[in-house]
């Protein structure tokens, strides 16, 4: 059982001796634990660093790409470094290290594909209160849109198992922890949770300058992710709303038309008409967009087939090479004894 810790950096020269520092070497039901640093084209000496501080494997991204490219692409390197767990901290020390055996637990006991730590973000002290407002309610709409129960969807201390690092298809640009939750209750992988420490607040966060760019970057995710993976419903709300509004619209002419002969109300019919027809055509979209997901689906079977293969495994996850070594060293060991018989 081989464990890949895995820190995706932009500048954190400064910060990263202390993360790697606290990892650990070896957790109970683990054989291997190893670590990976990518480094998302930083300017300063964080790969230097890196390896200096004894970090088996670092990534170097010419140019900064974002947290959700550098998180895709320690997951994908991850994986081709045999990796049967992979779990993903920041760079910053902000997450207990010690916690990373209770991450990996749910998983070893095949009771989880993906476990996320929850930091409990209400009783965070550096945390504003409108960010705790906010953080719970995010919380709320990934979980009634993921059909999940993680109760701190913006954490990015977890893990993951490698049948869900190998599901995993992040096309944000700006976080990977909302859309990995909800591709991964869209997916029917299980998801947990588990209580986590944190440590003392030693940066401002990177990924947003302002609260209400995190806000609006955030809902957008979570708005393209849900219609991607629901498309007919998503549309079908929206189309539906608007041909309510165009009815009841309608109704209210008609009354007037019956009653007073509708004069000064044909704007009232005019907008009806284009509330009706956006609303059959939204509809339409939705319908079109689902049909395009089956075929989404398809390419993503086929995408998690490219990756085995790619891997050397076969479809229940055994690796064929690794079946090839094992069968080379049982004949190695025939040939030697067969030698040594002689």
């Amino acid at each position: 059982m081989k464990l890949v810790i895995q820190i995706p950096c932009y500048n954190e020269e400064q910060w990263l001796p202390a993360t790697v520092a606290e990892l650990p070497r070896a957790l109970r039901g683990v054989d291997e634990v190893e670590f990976l640093v990518v480094d998302d084209g930083s300017t300063d000496r964080t790969a230097d660093v890196a390896a200096e501080l004894g970090v088996e494997h670092v990534v170097r991204v010419p140019v900064n790409q974002g947290l959700a490219r550098a998180f895709s692409t320690g997951l994908d390197k991850a994986l081709r470094l045999g990796a049967d767990i992979i779990v993903n901290t920041d760079a910053d020390n902000q997450y207990d290290a010690a916690c990373i055996q209770q991450l990996v637990d749910p998983i070893l006991r095949g009771e989880a594909d993906m476990v996320v730590g929850d930091r409990a973000p209400s009783t965070l002290a550096h945390f504003s209160p409108i960010k705790k407002l906010l953080q719970a309610i995010g919380s709320a709409i990934v979980r009634g849109v993921s059909g999940t129960n993680v109760p701190d969807v913006t954490s990015g201390f977890r893990a993951f198992s490698r049948e869900a690092a190998l599901r995993m298809n992040v096309v944000s640009d700006f976080t990977y922890t909302l859309e990995t939750i909800i591709q991964a209750g869209k997916k029917q992988l299980s998801v947990a949770h588990v209580a986590v420490g944190v440590n003392a607040d030693m940066r401002p966060s990177r990924l947003f300058t302002r609260t209400f760019t995190y806000l609006t970057k955030s809902l957008s995710t979570i708005v393209r992710i849900y219609a991607l993976y629901e498309p007919l419903r998503f549309f079908s709300a929206i189309g539906l709303a608007l041909l309510l509004a165009g009815s009841a619209l309608g109704a209210r002419f008609l009354y007037f038309y019956l009653t007073t002969g509708g004069e000064g109300h044909i704007q009232s019919l005019i907008l009806v008409a284009v509330l009706l027809l956006a609303g059959f055509q939204t509809v339409l979209i939705g319908m079109v967009a689902d049909l395009l997901g089956s075929s989404r689906r398809l390419l993503e079977d086929t995408l998690l087939r490219v990756r085995r293969l790619e891997l050397g495994e076969t479809e229940n996850g055994q690796r064929e090479n690794g079946q090839r070594e094992n069968g080379q060293r049982e004949n190695d060991q025939r040939e030697k004894e067969q030698r040594a018989g002689r």
